[in-house]
C-alpha cells in the first residue's frame, strides 16, 4: 500500500536524480521513473568505430532533422552498448543505415527517442540472428521478430533489421 509519505519520498527522489545527473533523461511517471543516459554523435561514431561497425546514409549526411541522414545525436548509450555486443558476439559485418533521424515511425520506443537502429541485412546478421534469437511472431505491420536472450527485438523489415534495444544486450 502507498502512503503519501512513500509517494512525497519517491517525488523527491525523482527530482534530486533529475539534478544531480545532468544528461540524463527519466521516463515515465513518479513511481516508474528509470533513467536513460543520452549520447551526442560524436561519441556514437566513436563507439562504433571502436569495435568496427560502420554507418551510411542516403543523403551521406548526420543531420537528425532530415530524413535522408544517418544521426545518432540524442542515441541512447544502451543503444550504442547494444550494437557493440551484436557486432562483438555475431562477428558479422555490421552497418547502420537508420539512427535517430526524423522520418522514423514514432513512439516511446522509437528511433527518435534513442532506442532503435537499423542494420542493413547480409547473410551473416541473419544467420546469427535467425539462429541466436527466438522468433515471437509477427510485428502488426508483418515483419517477422525475433527476442535476444536479453529481451531486446530485432524485426526484419525485408531491405533491413529494424532493432528495439531496451538495454545493452549484456554488454
Amino acid at each position: 500500500m502507498k502512503t503519501a509519505k512513500t509517494g512525497r519520498a519517491r517525488a523527491v527522489l525523482t527530482a534530486l536524480a533529475l539534478v544531480a545527473a545532468p544528461g540524463v533523461a527519466v521516463l515515465g511517471t513518479a513511481t516508474d521513473a528509470f533513467a536513460v543516459s543520452k549520447i551526442g554523435h560524436a561519441t556514437a561514431t566513436q563507439m562504433f568505430r571502436d569495435v568496427g561497425i560502420t554507418w551510411s546514409s542516403s543523403g551521406n549526411c548526420s543531420d537528425r532533422y532530415n530524413s535522408t541522414c544517418t544521426s545518432f545525436e540524442q542515441l541512447n548509450l544502451a543503444t550504442a552498448q547494444g550494437a557493440q555486443t551484436l557486432k562483438r558476439a555475431g562477428g558479422c559485418a555490421l552497418n547502420i543505415t537508420g539512427g535517430t533521424e526524423t522520418g522514423h515511425a514514432s513512439g516511446t520506443y522509437s528511433h527518435w527517442n534513442g532506442y532503435k537502429l537499423d542494420y542493413g541485412k547480409n547473410t551473416c546478421v541473419t544467420s546469427y540472428i535467425k539462429n541466436n534469437f527466438t522468433y515471437i511472431g509477427l510485428r502488426g505491420d508483418g515483419a517477422p521478430q525475433y527476442k535476444s536472450g536479453s529481451g531486446n527485438i530485432y524485426a526484419d523489415e525485408g531491405t533491413h533489421w529494424d532493432v528495439l534495444y531496451y538495454n545493452c544486450g549484456g554488454c
